[in-house]
């Protein structure tokens, strides 16, 4: 009975779901005329209509941990888990302003695209290298004096739950950042992909956790940096799945699992 229930609120709401993105496309496509206050109401009312329909139609909702850990004042860089689409759309909740650090492919989605630019991320170009990366410090040198905190996910893509770092390893762009910018880290821990997992159609009811961990300090070298950056959000993230296990047991122990051993984990 629970496995039919997920199953038809996970319908509803995907079908919602695709035509609100559809729909907001086309309605707010005037307000890419806006001005950056007008544009990010916009956003933001697109953005908690989405939450409300995780909330009363799947069941999912969020929890915010370790808020104290975020600076109250300057610029900082957020080294977060990236398991879902889930967390990409709490990030303008999450945070006043920030500047993601984003694929430049993603800015040549039709409509969509435009609005993305719009929020000022930080894109890369992964053709171009190195020469990317100096881009990249070159921009974070920007966001900084702008006060805006940038936020990164350190593996590079979007990960499942079983995947460690050692299958999608941590790339050292974020500390060639806090080098170049000297602005603290602040590990973001989360547990997004037991609820709504990396693909398929089945989203899950439950509690979110977004942790934010005490800030890494400059001063290290990229190696240690990278390595503390790395245990921390990795640690945390493990931990807050397994707390999720205990509190959802109809949650699969690892979604989309594709290698052998996954048919051993009970």
């Amino acid at each position: 009975m629970i496995k039919v229930m997920i199953f038809l609120r996970s319908t509803i709401f995907n079908l919602l779901f695709y035509g609100l993105n559809i729909m907001a496309c086309l309605l707010c496509l005037p307000g890419l005329l806006l001005s950056d206050k007008g544009l990010f109401v916009i956003i933001r009312t697109y953005l908690k209509t989405i939450y409300y329909l995780e909330k009363y139609i799947l069941g999912l909702d969020y929890e915010v941990r370790g808020a104290e850990n975020l600076p109250s004042h300057d610029s900082y860089i957020v080294a977060a888990k990236h398991q879902s689409q889930y967390e990409t759309f709490k990030l303008h909740i999450l945070f006043s302003n920030p500047a993601i650090v984003l694929k430049k492919e993603l800015l040549s989605i039709p409509i969509w695209g435009k609005f993305l630019s719009r929020i000022k991320p930080i894109a890369i170009d992964r053709s171009k290298g190195k020469k990317a990366m100096n881009q990249i410090e070159d921009a974070a040198a920007q966001i900084k004096e702008q006060n805006r905190q940038i936020v990164i996910f350190p593996q590079g893509t979007r990960v499942y739950p079983w995947q460690t770092a050692k299958d999608k390893p941590y790339k050292a762009g974020i500390a060639r950042i806090q080098t170049r910018t000297e602005m603290p880290i602040i590990p973001l821990a989360l547990n997004s992909g037991l609820f709504w997992p990396r693909s398929g159609w089945i989203k899950y009811p439950g509690k979110v956790i977004f942790e934010f961990q005490p800030a890494i300090k400059p001063g290290e070298n990229s190696k240690n940096i990278l390595k503390q950056v790395e245990q921390v959000v990795e640690s945390r993230s493990e931990a807050l799945q397994a707390e999720a296990m205990t509190k959802a047991p109809y949650l699969p122990a690892y979604p989309n699992k594709k290698s052998p051993e996954s048919k051993t984990v009970s």
